[in-house]
């Protein structure tokens, strides 16, 4: 019984997380994580949070 009740919040996180992901994509945000995301001009990088840049 309890790894039904485990798998079942799992899924409503993990569906939680979608429909934000596919929300913020649907709304014009450039990139989701950062909280500069709504004003981004250009592609992921270019609002100055460093979302975008390459980390070696």
């Amino acid at each position: 019984m309890t790894d039904i009740i485990i798998v079942a919040v799992l899924f409503v996180i993990l569906g939680a997380a979608a429909r934000y992901v596919i929300k913020a994509k649907k709304s014009g945000k450039k990139c989701i994580g950062c909280p500069d995301g709504g004003s981004c001009s250009g592609s992921c990088g270019s609002c100055g949070c460093g979302c975008g840049e390459n980390k070696e």
